[in-house]
């Protein structure tokens, strides 16, 4: 597998499909339905499904596709995949919030390899080179133009007074509870994925998720993380999350700094 071309055209592909999403933002009137777990979808989830997933089955035809979009996609694939999720955070987007992104990962053997994550709306991508090493990439986000591409890593964690980035539309006393345990400096809300990305570039510490959370939604944010060197670990256990599992939901986890002392 060519790594740098599937690097080049996640990225592509999600830049068009943020462009898609923005349109159907600037209308007058989108369509909201719910879909059969009670989540959301809209037409710019679509739109982005569309693109994301008839580009990388005309690149990468060999390679599997599970996308949040297409039921007919969700057979426990193992081995090596590309997962996407076409709009993480509809939520934010209905509400007319900017924190939503678009997601594009390459799991192999359980670990998301590669990925890329967009928010088109805040005008900030990030995304994992060829080898893995994560970077962040200026604007203007041009589809076919890469601007310049900086690396990040995960700060120096200071457990005395530690930076947590909590969800805004799924914040629960459970998680509240979790966050209590730590000397906190501040709390940093956001939205989608962009808290493993927040991790990731050392504008956080730690992002605890004690809720339901599927793989789509997290495979390209750890993928991000864990090339500026964060982990994403399972909770209570601490155990690595890993991908590929049945039904394709994620237990509750952590995603952090590895100098943050978990309790």
């Amino acid at each position: 597998m060519d790594a740098e071309r599937l690097v080049q055209e996640m990225r592509r592909l999600a830049v068009l499909a943020g462009e898609a999403i923005l349109r159907v933002r600037g209308g007058d009137d989108f369509d909201v339905r719910m879909k059969a777990d009670a989540s959301p979808v809209t037409e710019a989830d679509l739109a982005a499904d569309a693109i994301i997933s008839a580009g990388l089955r005309a690149a990468f035809p060999d390679l599997a596709l599970v996308t949040e979009e297409q039921a007919a996609t969700h057979d426990a694939a193992a081995g090596r995949f590309l997962i996407v999720d076409p709009l993480d955070g509809t939520k934010e987007f209905i509400r007319g919030r900017g924190e939503f992104t678009v997601n594009i990962a390459l799991v192999e053997d359980g670990v998301p390899r590669l990925g890329v994550v967009y928010a088109p709306a805040v005008g900030r991508l990030f995304l994992t080179l060829a080898d893995g090493s994560a970077v962040e990439e200026d604007g203007p986000h041009d589809p076919d133009r890469p601007g310049r591409q900086r690396p990040i890593r995960v700060r120096a964690a200071d457990n005395a007074a530690l930076l947590v980035v909590a969800s805004k539309s799924h914040r629960d006393r459970a998680t509240d509870d979790y966050i209590a345990r730590y000397a906190v400096a501040d709390m940093v809300p956001a939205g989608s994925s962009l808290k493993f990305c927040l991790v990731a570039a050392g504008e956080a510490d730690l992002y605890p998720r004690l809720g339901r959370t599927m793989e789509w939604d997290t495979a390209a944010g750890h993928a991000v993380l864990r090339g500026a060197g964060g982990l994403v670990l399972r909770l209570p256990d601490h155990a690595p999350l890993t991908y590929g599992k049945p039904g394709y939901e994620n237990p509750h986890f952590v995603a952090l700094a590895p100098d943050v002392v978990l309790k």
